[in-house]
């Protein structure tokens, strides 16, 4: 088994690419030891001294070090990961599997509902494949007064260039293609 790594804007993590599919839906953010119980790989990535978060796209695995270094960890996170695929052990246990799909809930008017049906297209087929490609996922949560409120996880969350995201990329997206958009915040 080959594992693929890649780096991400946010120098804090790493993407690894085990050349397989992760998740099958949706993605999973897990940000301490409490969330990785979920999932028997996060346990493994969690037990490495430095591991802070642990994030699971389509086909590939974010890990977020806190005061580490990477080429300390890395070949620990590497060892882990592909000792996972290898055993044959489920991703997630079979309660979380149950929840993994859900993202909390959207809010917005009824009748922002074709406003917020562009939105989400304009999410889903423009900026969360370019987010996943650095590593993380973004995720439409609610629109109000003319503000867009995204989500954002895996390599994104704590990104030092992640306000720009949002601010030059998304923002500017939106405003160019739906007028209703005034500003976009991160929630």
């Amino acid at each position: 088994m080959f594992i693929q790594t890649e780096a991400t804007p946010n120098p804090a993590t790493l993407k690894f690419l085990p050349g397989r599919p992760v998740m099958q839906l949706g993605t999973l953010d897990m940000r301490d030891v409490e969330g990785a119980r979920q999932s028997p790989l996060a346990e493994a990535l969690f037990a490495l001294d430095g591991v802070s978060g642990v994030f699971y796209g389509a086909d590939f695995i974010s890990v977020t070090q806190k005061d580490a270094d990477w080429q300390d960890l890395k070949p620990a996170v590497l060892g882990a990961i592909m000792e996972h695929y290898l055993s044959g052990a489920p991703l997630l246990t079979p309660e979380a599997e149950l929840t993994a799909h859900g993202d909390g809930e959207e809010f917005y008017a009824e009748a922002d509902a074709a406003t917020v049906e562009t939105i989400k297209q304009l999410i889903e087929s423009h900026v969360r494949p370019a987010v996943a490609k650095d590593g993380g996922d973004i995720k439409f949560r609610g629109f109000r007064d003319g503000t867009v409120y995204l989500a954002m996880k895996g390599s994104c969350s704590g990104c030092p260039s992640s306000s720009a995201t949002l601010r030059h990329g998304v923002q500017n997206l939106l405003k160019h293609y739906v007028p209703a958009v005034a500003s976009v915040e991160q929630i």
